[in-house]
């Protein structure tokens, strides 16, 4: 009888072990502990039965004791096999954050398991990702800045020294002298700008304006330098309403990096328009020119500071006007985004909401 208790409780065992190497394949952690949880009651409940069986038949409380333990210890390693192994995956995302946090931007947890920890494995990549990329991107940022702080810096130096030593007189280098301050004031008021834009601080005061209004207020301002470069600047406004709910200033800020940008990539005799179109809920605003295009990956990067599709050639600019674009009117609820246009040239497109 002692055999055949022993073999019942070795059954019992054997029978929770595939149970539970079966539970560890299970597609998510809802159905390995569901399936721990049924086979904790299936088990002793089975073991019941056959220790009840044993009574009746055999009048043997040892054989009864060993039957409810080999069902018990069934259900007992079941569990720590389960827990083991959502332990292990958990451990692996967990070794994967502590080299993350660490300094270790290219850590990455393994993929893989049960539909849970797969999903947090994924989020933690794509976390990571975020973040390395927005290191890469300060790293890009203070090489950027550093360079464009430094030349203008260099050329005052010299020019000081060559006043120092008596080289020159103060007023031969007075217009130059200020040319590269006003460069330093404009850079510094960009990166403070775009400070402002990413830690969400950008106050807008918003007022019902006509876009067309400022489309011919940045026509303005940028008609010197297109009349020196030889280009032509037009608008043409659709038939509707073009007003929307902007802060003048900041609109008008958009509207004159786009243009300046769109004349200095546009030879002489060529053109830049400049589109308004009212719509039902937004106004949609182009700026075209007939210039060389735009690279393969100049519309996907071209809002990225300091990217410049020829690095050789800065054209006067600090590289963060189309930046500050992106970043003014995404701040009004609105989207931006370039294109080449099927005649040649390119197009730089934004929208703002109706209301």
């Amino acid at each position: 009888m002692i055999a055949l208790a022993l073999a019942v409780a070795a059954a019992s065992l054997a029978a929770g072990l595939l149970v539970a190497l079966a539970l560890r394949a299970a597609p998510t952690v809802w159905l390995q502990v569901t399936g721990l949880a049924l086979l904790s009651v299936c088990v002793p409940l089975a073991a019941v039965l056959l220790s009840g069986w044993v009574m009746f038949h055999m009048g043997a409380d040892v054989k009864i004791l060993a039957v409810a333990a080999g069902s018990a210890s069934a259900a007992v390693v079941a569990g720590l096999l389960l827990a083991r192994t959502i332990a292990r995956s958990l451990g692996r995302v967990g070794d994967s954050a502590q080299r993350l946090a660490a300094g270790d931007l290219t850590a990455r947890a393994p993929s893989g398991g049960t539909a849970e920890v797969a999903r947090l494995a994924d989020s933690f990549n794509a976390m990571a990702a975020s973040i390395e990329q927005i290191f890469d991107a300060r790293r890009e940022l203070v090489a950027w800045a550093s360079h464009d702080l430094r030349t203008p810096l260099a050329s005052m130096q010299a020019m000081l020294e060559a006043i120092e030593d008596g080289l020159v007189e103060p007023e031969h280098y007075l217009p130059t002298l200020r040319q590269q301050v006003q460069t330093l004031s404009t850079l510094v008021d960009d990166l403070f700008e775009l400070a402002r834009i990413d830690a969400g601080v950008l106050r807008l005061e918003l007022e019902q304006t006509e876009v067309a209004t400022l489309v011919e207020s940045a026509l303005r301002l940028v008609r010197p330098e297109a009349d020196a470069r030889g280009v032509d600047l037009a608008s043409h406004v659709a038939d509707g309403p073009t007003a929307a709910p902007l802060a003048p200033d900041k609109i008008e800020r958009v509207l004159s990096n786009l243009l300046t940008n769109a004349v200095r990539h546009t030879p002489p005799d060529g053109s830049v328009a400049v589109h308004v179109e009212g719509r039902a809920d937004e106004v949609l605003v182009r700026v075209e020119d007939t210039g060389e295009g735009l690279p393969a990956d100049a519309p996907a990067r071209m809002f990225e500071r300091f990217w410049r599709a020829d690095p050789a050639r800065s054209g006067g600019g600090t590289g963060l006007g189309l930046a500050i674009a992106r970043g003014l009117v995404e701040a009004h609820g609105g989207r931006i985004w370039a294109e080449n246009r099927p005649q040649g040239g390119a197009c730089v497109s934004f929208t703002l909401p109706a209301r």
